[in-house]
């Protein structure tokens, strides 16, 4: 059984705490729950979202800070890598947690996700579970969660209130730009697993993707940050495999270009089908580029490709 990941994002958290005006953070306390304010009524820095970035990877993965250079221009990027990528990026990173109560909604990702086993499918697969009392979750939204949504977490991650931690992160902020694109490798991953492949079978993760510049309206926020992933994301794998043709097969369906929406802002792919994600072609959701290498042989794959004029198109960089 792997270490708690829920234990170790506890850990980052209370760092988090002790230094409220280094972050740039709040603390708020719902119904004993232990909220952390990242750009809601705070500003959050950048080092708030590189510490969600490692609190969403379970503490199983480190985020760093990058200048990458795009084109002509060279944008702020962050860079993560994961010694543990099946349980850090489906078992905790992945927004698979819908937080849904009669007065308030917002996409849970992180550690409680593998105490409330959200969606149970995903830990079957990847032969996880957690069992702790402290609980760690991180909510995109541009609220802080109301006493009905705390009271609902704590009962699906059976935990008393006064041991769950709670991350806000508003697409809207700096930080959540930040956590956002640090699920450039997440992504890959769960692509390379819808195609096929054993996610227990990969051992190292890492990427990068550029942070997009914030924007104040939610939709469009939104919009830049999956953008900067399905063009600018670029990420590699280390995997043990006993067939590489199959490999190669998955690896050359892995990039965001295999989608029949590439090439279009993410915001108008959206829009057409009124926000619902569900309707958007799930081809599209994945890094620009994918590199993929396989123990047993030696041999790496790669597919796809950064389109840099597209980043600074879609982020809205314009050179004066």
């Amino acid at each position: 059984m792997c270490e708690s990941v829920n234990l170790r994002a506890a850990e980052i958290v209370k760092r988090m705490l002790c230094e409220p005006e280094h972050y740039r953070i709040e603390l708020h306390n719902v119904k004993g729950a232990k909220i952390v304010d990242a750009g809601v009524f705070s500003t959050g820095n950048a080092s708030a979202g590189i510490l969600v970035t490692e609190i969403c990877l379970g503490g199983l993965g480190r985020a760093s800070l990058i200048h990458q250079r795009f084109g002509e221009e060279y944008l702020p990027s962050i860079f993560v890598e994961t010694w543990n990528p099946p349980i850090a990026t489906l078992g905790s990173q992945y927004a698979g947690w819908q937080i849904k109560t009669s007065d308030y909604f917002a996409m849970g990702s992180g550690p409680a996700r593998a105490l409330a086993l959200k969606p149970k499918t995903i830990y079957e697969k990847i032969g996880y579970k957690d069992e702790a009392k402290e609980a760690v979750i991180v909510l995109e939204s541009d609220k802080l969660p109301t006493e009905e949504a705390v009271e609902y977490i704590c009962e699906e991650c059976e935990v008393e209130p006064s041991n769950l931690y709670v991350a806000v992160t508003p697409t809207t902020s700096l930080a959540g730009s930040i956590q956002i694109s640090g699920r450039v490798v997440e992504t890959g991953i769960h692509k390379l697993t819808e195609l096929g492949l054993d996610p227990k079978s990969i051992i190292f993760g890492c990427g990068y993707a550029p942070v997009p510049p914030v924007h104040p309206n939610q939709a469009k926020a939104m919009g830049r940050t999956n953008d900067a992933i399905l063009y600018g994301g670029a990420t590699y794998y280390t995997v043990i495999h006993e067939d590489d043709e199959t490999l190669r097969r998955i690896v050359v369906q892995a990039p965001s270009s295999s989608s029949k929406d590439y090439g279009r802002p993410f915001y108008e792919i959206i829009k057409e089908v009124k926000f619902d994600f569900y309707k958007v072609d799930p081809n599209l959701f994945a890094p620009a580029y994918v590199a993929v290498t396989n123990v047993k042989t030696g041999r790496t794959y790669t597919s796809g490709r950064i389109d840099e004029t597209l980043v600074q198109n879609m982020l809205g960089i314009s050179r004066v």
